[in-house]
């Protein structure tokens, strides 16, 4: 099998894309892009499934930009040739940096444009006006533009890719998918490209493609246990809380970390009670601006956070029927809020489903996912290419049916894919009054105070400090998005974790976050200079700075003298 695989410079790539996937790292194509890059070079129709982190993105990306580039050898005229279709505007904005990436060497040529992020038709009129050769965006968006009349894709367009296929549907996008096809021409070439083959996408199919080779390049829908191990808890409410506390605190759990629960008040509820124990976490919900949550995902990208705590809203508020056509979702959307005064929701919010994450270790579900499709997306979010990873999943007793769900799904060759975490409760009951302390801290008042305050940090951070960050890029790294929001009475010695609590069992293993600093002194002597000495006592128990003293030459005369 090696001496058939086929390599990016054995495709007949342009040189400029050529040296772009180099400086990217990729030295040879993962299995969906070794299968579908070539098929979509001979102009096939493409319904691929793989799992999620197995490069999809650039397995449609790269025959799109070389068929761009093919065209403008003879074509110069410039036209909107390629239409990308995603789910989730936070995809979006992924999507637009993959082609920029890919197209670093031929940006003149080949120009893509985002229209997905939540700015005024009116404001993106400009971009679409110059007629980038790649437009990404929302069915809902697309479609708004092309009522505007900003946007002509009949006579033009040459390529169509509806990526997370899977979940357009759930999204809401059906009426307005079908009213863009319209505007489409007779002829295209298309990609679909999903996660899972679900009803939704075989009704994609149908309306989308033509005649299109079907790729199943993994029978898994996850990584097998040797690169991701999967793992649930069986715990009640109040269990939940004391085992996240006991992971976090005592730094069992490493790594990168997302925790994702299943609505927003549970969002900040957890947030507020880690925040507790001065342990730092990022909130990602759809009532946060575009712009907040993009910026969250790049600086967790970045390293900047270790912690994120996530709602999927998209896959739990109405799990089993579509989410209503976008004009009842507008006349609605007043109505859906947070209580009096509270912010609306995003409804093209999408955190779990398609974002690349990046050297995700752990993923936490906090509270269980309702449905099998948005467990595999989830913990998707990490084990990404060849990176290994670890899921863990709380399951209460209601959610036992649902657990078998995901079980029966998951299972291969007899094998459970989820193993039941060896973690002995009652180890840690010394931290159960600390828990239940701190819940008793976070009320439902203060949770509502801490979703407005947040709200308001978030927008004053995207609207009012844009501009700013515009003109001064390399500043936004000081704009964190971590910040305590403190609604509850902090308690200053709950930061702290006394040896005599953690476990025995548990003592070698634990490198609990106390919070604590080291005592030093400065000391600033008439020459100018600083000395800085640490309080450490001698083996007699002594602080050798208080006992060693200078004698001075006229007091050892006289010491002498006496002698």
């Amino acid at each position: 099998m090696a001496a058939d695989k086929v390599d990016f410079h054995e495709m007949g790539l342009d040189d400029r894309l050529l040296k772009a996937v180099a400086d990217l790292g990729w030295a040879q194509p993962t299995l969906i892009q070794e299968k579908a890059i070539p098929l979509a070079l001979e102009g096939k129709d493409l319904l691929a499934r793989a799992r999620t982190g197995s490069g999809k993105t650039a397995a449609y990306a790269v025959p799109v930009i070389q068929r761009i580039l093919m065209s403008k050898q003879t074509v110069r005229e410039q036209a909107v040739r390629a239409l990308i279709l995603v789910p989730t505007k936070e995809l979006g904005q992924q999507v637009q940096t993959m082609v920029r990436q890919l197209t670093a060497f031929c940006a003149r040529d080949v120009r893509v444009a985002d229209i997905s992020s939540k700015a005024d038709i009116s404001a993106q009129k400009p971009i679409l006006m110059e007629k980038p050769d790649v437009v990404v965006g929302t069915p809902s968006r697309v479609m708004a533009h092309i009522n505007a009349q900003n946007l002509v894709l009949h006579s033009s367009l040459e390529m169509l890719v509806i990526d997370e296929a899977d979940l357009v549907f759930s999204f809401g996008f059906e009426a307005d998918l079908k009213s863009l096809l319209c505007h489409l021409p007779k002829i295209y070439q298309a990609f679909l490209m999903s996660a899972t083959l679900n009803e939704d996408v075989q009704a994609l199919k149908e309306l989308v493609l033509h005649n299109p080779v079907t790729l199943k390049l993994q029978g898994s829908q996850l990584p097998d246990s040797s690169q991701l191990q999967q793992y649930s808890v069986k715990c009640d409410e109040e269990d939940k809380f004391l085992l996240i506390y006991t992971l976090l605190k005592l730094r069992l759990v490493r790594g990168k970390t997302l925790l994702f629960v299943g609505t927003v008040d549970r969002c900040y509820r957890l947030k507020l009670f880690l925040e507790q124990f001065s342990i730092p976490a990022c909130v990602l919900n759809s009532e946060l601006p575009v712009h907040s949550r993009c910026h969250i995902i790049s600086q967790f990208n970045q390293g900047f956070y270790d912690y994120i705590i996530a709602t999927d809203e998209q896959g739990l508020e109405n799990p089993t029927e579509p989410v209503k056509k976008e004009e009842e979702k507008g006349k609605k959307k007043k109505k859906k809020t947070t209580g009096k005064g509270g912010p609306s929701k995003d409804q093209e919010y999408g955190v779990s489903r398609g974002i690349d994450f990046q050297n995700v270790a752990n993923v936490i579900n906090f509270d269980f996912p309702l449905t099998v499709d948005s467990y595999i997306h989830r913990v998707g979010r990490t084990a990404r290419a060849d990176n290994p990873g670890t899921a863990l999943t709380f399951v209460s007793h209601t959610e036992l049916p649902l657990l078998e769900e995901v079980e029966s799904a998951l299972t291969e060759n007899t094998e459970c894919a989820l193993q039941p975490y060896g973690f002995k409760m009652e180890e840690i009951e010394g931290f159960r009054y600390r828990c239940r302390d701190a819940m008793r801290s976070v009320t439902k008042q203060s949770v509502k105070e801490a979703r407005l305050k947040e709200i308001k940090q978030e927008l004053l951070n995207s609207e009012k400090l844009k501009t700013y960050f515009e003109d001064n890029p390399r500043d936004l790294h000081l704009l964190r998005h971590d910040k305590d929001l403190h609604p509850a009475v902090i308690k200053p010695h709950m930061k702290n974790v006394p040896d005599y609590l953690i476990p025995p069992t548990l003592k070698g293993l634990a490198n609990p976050l106390t919070g604590r600093k080291r005592r030093v002194r400065t000391f600033k002597p008439k020459t100018g200079g600083v000395i800085k000495s640490d309080f450490k006592k001698n083996a007699r128990g002594k602080n050798p700075l208080k006992t060693f003293r200078f004698k001075s030459k006229k007091s050892k005369a006289t010491a002498e003298g006496k002698s």
